[in-house]
């Protein structure tokens, strides 16, 4: 292994540990110690290769966090094209689709998760990247897609607020799997999830007033 290749090795291992730590402990709990011990390297790596902890704080952010929103984002797509509209009714049905049964596996989805309720409590300065570079774009497309079926009476304000608690609602049954299954008594399977698709798209078109197939 030449030394080029070390380096790329050693990178990614502290950005691996880091992003497991962070998303158990957060930022604020977390020592450059813990993360080079994990990592299994010297404490001056975290230097070298990030310059901080801040610094490799949001390079995690940037290398991992934000390619597993782009991939939900390119599934929630290609979901939508499959279906061939771009309906209230087909909007939600593939971004259920993307949280639900999406690319992601459970580790993945946990960490997530982890990371960004971490954020919402204590925001830093990965929270304003993720949310200008991955969630105002993402809404400004749902948007664009949103507002030709509604009354220009909603104002944008009003349709914000109706994404906003779709994505409340499809959120919670991704990430809130435990209760789900504890209430429930259904492990989320395929049959299961497919369930949950059918069930949120119910709901979310009659709170939007009788949805629009």
């Amino acid at each position: 292994m030449t030394q080029k290749d070390k380096n790329a090795f050693t990178k990614e291992r502290l950005l691996h540990e880091a992003e497991a730590l962070f998303a158990q402990k957060g930022y604020h709990a977390v020592s450059v110690r813990e993360i080079t011990a994990a990592a299994d390297c010297n404490l001056a790596a975290v230097n070298y290769h990030f310059g901080n902890k801040q610094n490799l704080y949001l390079e995690m952010f940037r290398s991992r966090w934000v390619p597993r929103a782009i991939r939900l984002q390119e599934f929630f797509r290609k979901s939508l094209a499959d279906q061939g509209s771009h309906s209230p009714f087909a909007v939600v049905r593939a971004l259920a689709q993307a949280f639900l049964e999406g690319p992601i596996s459970d580790e993945e989805r946990q960490r997530h998760y982890q990371l960004m309720t971490r954020e919402l409590s204590q925001p830093t300065e990965a929270f304003d990247m993720v949310a200008e570079n991955v969630m105002r774009p993402f809404f400004k497309e749902l948007s664009d897609m949103f507002r030709p079926v509604f009354s220009e009476e909603l104002g944008d304000e009003g349709l914000t607020l109706n994404l906003l608690s779709i994505f409340a609602i499809v959120l919670y049954f991704n990430f809130a799997r435990a209760p789900v299954t504890r209430i429930t008594g259904r492990e989320y399977d395929p049959d299961f999830k497919a369930r949950l698709v059918e069930h949120i798209i119910e709901f979310t078109l009659k709170g939007l007033g009788g949805g629009q197939q």
